[in-house]
């Protein structure tokens, strides 16, 4: 969706799709991915950045840095890590945050070694409030806390580590997306955003409908009315939340994306160091925190 606001006009193909005409763009999206570790039937960050590698001929040498690389990963570290070491202490968190970062960050040198030099990061959503985890650890119509935590330990990583390479790398621009707060918001003020569900899923089976969408044998359920619901599937947001996520990427103000939103980004003369950089966000009582669209309408 953010790519039709960029004036293309059709959806980014695969890029593992034989054939896929990329050359507007691809997405090198596969379900699953990882940032850490060799995942079954998926893909993880560096086998995706290899594939970008051996897939640049594809474009001419001035594109790339003109390019928009959007990064959004690290769910599924998170849920494998915390599933496999129930009982891990805050030591031991923290020393698994540093891992998956350091290695984000390797992968993103990786992308501008090849010619890459503008980056949209999104922070971790709430992932203690994805349905699917509700549903797993039977939390009712809470969010699993430890979950919460860990995401905010990662995203805590994530502005000061762009900072550092805007410094340290000649022409590196980004921005980072708030995606937790965007989500928490929706999922607390509900209403606001109209959601009439934000703690079940529109598609699958369970006690939070989580499980199952689109697997052969699993009797899923399908809800009548899909944009009444934050999440389609256990782990993945609606069409509607992604339309507000677009528009949010495209034009909100420093609030929602930092330190620049992606129409700014995208008009920024390439190989030009930043003038601003990622700033720590002030303490704000998240229910008085709004999504604000500059000269956009954002379809909420």
């Amino acid at each position: 969706m953010t790519a039709k606001f960029m004036g293309i006009s059709h959806d980014l193909p695969p890029a593992l799709k034989p054939g896929a005409d990329v050359s507007r763009g691809a997405s090198f999206a596969v379900d699953s991915a990882t940032i850490l570790g060799t995942p079954k039937d998926s893909l993880n960050l560096n086998q995706q950045v290899r594939k970008f590698d051996q897939m640049m001929s594809n474009w001419k040498d001035d594109y790339i840095p003109k390019s928009l690389f959007m990064i959004s990963i690290g769910m599924e570290d998170y849920l494998n890590f915390t599933k496999n070491n129930p009982t891990a202490d805050g030591s031991a968190q923290e020393a698994f945050v540093t891992s998956v970062t350091s290695r984000l960050k390797y992968n993103i040198e990786m992308l501008y070694s090849l010619g890459a030099s503008k980056f949209v990061v999104y922070t971790l959503p709430p992932l203690g409030c994805l349905p699917i985890v509700r549903q797993e650890f039977n939390t009712g119509n809470d969010c699993y806390e430890k979950f919460n935590d860990l995401a905010k330990l990662h995203n805590a990583k994530i502005g000061p580590m762009l900072n550092d390479l805007a410094t340290a790398k000649s022409g590196f621009q980004f921005t980072v997306f708030d995606f937790y707060n965007v989500v928490l918001r929706r999922t607390q003020r509900n209403m606001n955003f109209r959601y009439s569900f934000t703690n079940v899923s529109c598609c699958g089976t369970g006690t939070h409908n989580a499980y199952g969408c689109g697997l052969p044998n699993v009797h899923s359920k399908l809800c009548e009315y899909q944009r009444s619901y934050l999440y389609f599937d256990g782990r993945h947001h609606s069409e509607k939340a992604q339309e507000s996520f677009a528009h949010l990427l495209f034009g909100a103000d420093p609030n929602v994306i930092q330190p620049m939103n992606i129409r700014e980004l995208i008009t920024y003369p390439a190989n030009t160091n930043m003038s601003e950089f990622w700033k720590e966000p002030v303490e704000t009582n998240l229910l008085l925190v709004q999504d604000n669209v500059v000269d956009a309408s954002a379809s909420m």
